[in-house]
């Protein structure tokens, strides 16, 4: 079952957020601190009481959180580059650890992209390391494209 994140799914999304922390540490020690997580505690319950970013849990049938999509709704209004359609993007996607390769992941993006679709979205997008592999060779069995590509020197 996927639904809307609840305050009382904060200890286990926290626990997702460092095992999320942990892969980017691994392959990019250079940029990401051993033993941290994306948001505080304090941030995750913001974020959930935010109508402008919605955060999707997977919940198994024994009621345990297995996965989550962090979503942020998007919209460049009177840019003048930019036209104005609305984006929602996946901020953060995570399967806990023992639970991946049962499609805990795919069920999360499509219901990320129903939702976006019933909000009048354009598209969904996020963004992705190139050192994680794995996640990139997930996103493109979904069919997502790449839109943009960023670029570094290390000096």
């Amino acid at each position: 079952m996927i639904r809307k994140a609840q305050t009382s799914d904060i200890p286990v999304l926290i626990d997702l957020l460092y095992q999320v922390g942990k892969v980017h540490q691994d392959a990019r020690p250079d940029l990401f601190v051993a033993g941290s997580k994306k948001y505080t505690e304090q941030e995750v319950d913001e974020i959930l009481h935010n109508p402008k970013t919605p955060v999707f849990v997977f919940e198994d049938g024994e009621g345990k959180v297995r996965g989550y999509a962090f979503c942020i709704f998007q919209q460049h209004l009177d840019s003048h580059i930019l036209t104005d359609i609305k984006t929602l993007y996946i901020d953060d996607l995570c399967v806990d650890q023992n639970s991946r390769h049962q499609h805990i992941g795919r069920q999360l993006y499509e219901y990320v992209c129903a939702f976006a679709r019933e909000n009048g979205c354009y598209n969904v997008t996020l963004n992705v390391w190139a050192d994680n592999a794995s996640a990139l060779r997930f996103y493109e069995s979904l069919d997502l494209n790449v839109q943009k590509i960023g670029m570094e020197k290390i000096l």
